[in-house]
């Protein structure tokens, strides 16, 4: 699947700035688990087009993007290369897959990206983000705590999860301890997954 599948604006030049990602993600999968290894066959879709296709829903107006548990940077880090007028603050704990992130931002030239080598709950307040996301991460209502204090701190706070098929089960659970709008999205990468973009949050 192309990138012009998502866009007819995405340049040769970003392509294959991706493709390099791609290449460095086989090379460093086989010292580091970046991702699952069962995905590596199909990994261009399952993990690059799954991220790239969040592009398309990324509201215009958002500037500062939080992406919770990048891992090995996914979405976070492909949008980055996706949209150089928007700042990415990837979050992740694990020092190795920071590692992997920074040569990829480096290599990429994402200089739009910055690295937070943190646990979510334990990193800076300072930044305050537009749109938080999260992929494959935790349940809804661990993402919505998880948000808490962004979302204390900006009313106007948006935030962008891709979800599996309980998507309806985690919208229910999260709705006992939260106030959202949200707005759904079919995946393109799979048949009973959707994208969620919530709004208005705050808790109840």
């Amino acid at each position: 699947m192309s990138l012009n599948n998502f866009s007819s604006d995405v340049s040769r030049e970003t392509e294959d700035r991706l493709k390099h990602y791609l290449r460095l993600l086989e090379k460093w999968q086989v010292k580091i688990n970046l991702v699952s290894p069962q995905t590596m066959g199909n990994a261009w879709e399952r993990h690059f087009v799954d991220s790239m296709q969040l592009s398309e829903v990324l509201p215009k107006d958002v500037k500062v993007v939080f992406d919770f548990g990048s891992g090995g940077g996914f979405p976070g880090l492909v949008l980055a290369i996706m949209n150089p007028d928007k700042e990415f603050h990837m979050v992740e704990s694990d020092q190795k897959k920071c590692t992997f992130m920074r040569t990829v931002s480096r290599e990429t030239r994402a200089e739009n990206a910055t690295i937070h080598n943190s646990r979510i709950e334990t990193v800076s307040r300072e930044t305050k983000p537009d749109l938080i996301m999260a992929r494959a991460l935790a349940s809804l209502n661990k993402l919505l705590e998880y948000s808490s204090d962004w979302i204390g701190m900006n009313p106007d706070l948006r935030l962008l999860f891709p979800k599996g098929e309980r998507y309806e089960e985690e919208i229910q659970e999260a709705k006992q301890c939260w106030n959202f709008s949200f707005e759904e999205v079919e995946s393109v990468t799979g048949g009973q997954s959707s994208i969620l973009i919530l709004s208005n949050v705050s808790s109840k």
